[in-house]
Parts: structure tokens; sequence; C-alpha cells
């Protein structure tokens, strides 16, 4: 069966194409990406088998299909996130999501076996830590900050790396001095991020600690 025309940007998803990426993101969520199959995904979205092959030629076309899916939201949200009034909170709630954290970290062992999944993972990174490092540049810029060490670059992997190393322990139920680590990060949070607008009932906002 010769594949479907590529449908331009612009053009409406067909449901059968988007009930088969929601429920290959649903697999992925609930049961890891080596759960993904034909026959699983096509159970799961209640449609024939033969029309996840129409959609999508190799299992791999699903696979960037459903990560580009995820990363294009991501990217959304963080971008008004960087935009917003406190944009270190706002990345770093971005960057927590639990639901966003676990299925990178598929897409991450993923990425070890499929080349395609490794240089699509790569080129969204890369955006990510852009948007990343913008947000930590108008804080800097806002403060008067002179970054010698560490670097913007420095300081926005070690933003994008602890909600990964969180998100690997929970998988595995290792919660030791997260609580503390969490309360450090509250801390930085209400310390370095721009200051709240005033709420319109005419209270102060909390200034945080001195």
């Amino acid at each position: 069966m010769p594949a479907p025309a590529r449908p331009r940007r612009d053009a409406p998803e067909p449901k059968t194409r988007t009930a088969l990426v929601n429920a290959a993101m649903k697999v992925i969520l609930d049961e890891g990406y080596a759960a993904v199959t034909t026959r699983r995904v096509a159970a799961e979205a209640g449609v024939n088998p033969a029309l996840v092959h129409y959609h999508f030629r190799t299992i791999d076309d699903l696979f960037l299909a459903v990560f580009r899916r995820g990363a294009e939201a991501h990217l959304a949200r963080l971008q008004a996130a960087a935009e917003g009034p406190e944009p270190l909170r706002g990345v770093w709630e971005v960057m927590s999501e639990p639901r966003d954290t676990g299925l990178t970290l598929e897409f991450l062992a993923l990425a070890n076996h499929r080349k395609a999944i490794r240089t699509e993972l790569a080129e969204y990174s890369a955006r990510f830590r852009e948007l990343q490092e913008q947000a930590l540049a108008r804080v800097v810029r806002a403060r008067g900050v002179t970054l010698d060490k560490p670097s913007l670059p420095a300081l926005t992997l070690l933003l994008a790396g602890l909600p990964r190393i969180l998100a690997m322990d929970d998988a595995v139920g290792l919660h030791r001095s997260r609580g503390e680590v969490l309360a450090l990060v509250e801390e930085y949070l209400r310390r370095y991020d721009l200051p709240a607008a005033p709420q319109e009932s005419g209270e102060e906002p909390d200034a945080g600690p001195d």
C-alpha cells in the first residue's frame, strides 16, 4: 500500500491519526516505549491495526509524531513561561511537570536505539535550552548582575538537569533529601526571580527572604 501524502503543516490532522498519536503517547506513559506495537496502539485507539501503517509507515514514524506533539506543546509552555512575570519560577514549573518529564525520559531511553529519535531529541533539546537561557538572561539583566562563573549556559544546564534527576529518583522510589532540595529551589526562586507584580487588591507582594 503506498504511503499517504504528507499533510500540509497548516492542514488539520486526520482524526484517526490524532487518535493513534494520543494512544501511543498513553501507552508510552503507562507502560514504556517498549510496549508500543501496532496492535497495542490500534487497540488503545479502537481502530483496525491496518490504519496504523496507513498513517505511519514505521513505528519510528509514530514515535516521532508522538515526540513532536509533546515537544511542540512543551516549547509553547516554556516560551510563555520565559516571557512571563516570574520567568525562573515559570520555567522551573514547566520543566518539572511529571508527565512531560516522564515522556522525556522514555524518549531518552529510546534514543539509545533509534538514530532518528536521537537526532530529533537533540534538535528540540537545543531549542529548550535556548528558551531556558533567555529566561535566565532576563533575570540577570533586570537584577544588574554580572556573571563570571558559572556562565549562563552552565546555569541553564543545572536548571535543566535537576528535574530529570528528581524524575529518575521517583521512578525507583528514591526520595531521600528530595524535600530539602525542593525547599532550596523554592528559596532561590523567591530570592532571585523577578518580583511578582502587585495584586489587584492593592496588597503588597511577598518580598521573599532577605
